[in-house]
This record gives structure tokens, sequence and C-alpha cells, in this order.
């Protein structure tokens, strides 16, 4: 049986759906990748290079920032995005916390089994 989240509310629950969902797209996670080596960039920079368009970069930027995993910041005429750190860090603590669950269940099983 999973436990509560590290933040224990509903609403964490709903926001980590809402983080893995974005993370669950292969573009989404090249433009992490993207932000993670070379710091805020703007869409041409994270469309350089790639097959997907402009308009295609920006629909997957704004499903990332509704989950808070990018934000942006205004440059002059461009905008600039940028990897939310915390964010990241949120994904694995709440991986480690589903890890070390089935790591207990399966050491509860090994034990029911060799009994």
């Amino acid at each position: 049986m999973l436990q509560q989240q590290p933040h224990g509310s509903s609403s964490s629950s709903s926001s980590s759906a809402q983080l893995f969902a974005a993370l669950g797209d292969e573009t989404r996670l090249r433009l992490v990748s993207r932000l993670c080596g070379g710091g805020p960039l703007s869409i041409s920079k994270l469309t350089e290079g790639t097959n997907v368009t402009r308009q295609a970069i920006t629909k997957h930027l704004r499903m990332m920032e509704e989950s808070g995993l990018v934000r942006s910041t205004r440059q002059g005429r461009e905008s600039l995005w940028q990897l939310e750190q915390q964010r990241l860090r949120e994904a694995r603590i709440y991986l480690d916390q589903i890890s070390k669950q089935w790591d207990a269940a399966l050491d509860r099983l090994r034990a029911f089994v060799e009994d």
C-alpha cells in the first residue's frame, strides 16, 4: 500500500501526477535534458536541431509550466525558459519513497515464501 506523498495532501498528489504527466512525453523529456545542460534558453534555441515546430515546443513548455517544471522570463522580445530544480527534487523524493515501499513489500513476500 502506498503511503502518503512527502507533503501529505491530496493536492500534492495531484501536483505530483501533473509533474509526472509532464515528464511522460519524449519531447518534453528532451526539453528537460536541454534545459539541464544549457541553462535558460529561448524557444529558438530549444527548437534548433529538432524536427519540432516552435509552436509545438511552445505548447510543450506551457504544459511543463503548468506543472511547475519550468518557468519563463522575458528578456527583450524573447522568453527564456529554465528548469525549476525543486520540482525535479520533489519527483526524486516521490520515486525514492515508492522504491522503498516496493523494497519493503518484496522483503515481506520473500520472507513469506521462504517460511
